[in-house]
């Protein structure tokens, strides 16, 4: 299992993907979405928000 390259916390499928669109396809290491969001000056209902819209449009980062 994945954890947070910042805090260590275990992550979940939909964190590994908000990591992968919004900072690298191709990445190893992952925020969670908390750190997600800290790191890109948003609120992390912000990145749940961008997931909905993207598991809406099909993006089969997120389940």
């Amino acid at each position: 299992m994945a954890e947070c390259i910042q805090c260590g916390k275990t992550l979940t499928h939909n964190e590994i993907g908000a990591h992968r669109k919004f900072i690298n396809r191709g990445a190893t290491e992952f925020y969670c979405r908390g750190c997600l969001a800290a790191h890109l000056g948003v609120t992390p209902e912000r990145i749940d928000e961008k997931i909905r819209q993207f598991k809406q449009q099909g993006c089969t980062l997120f389940v």
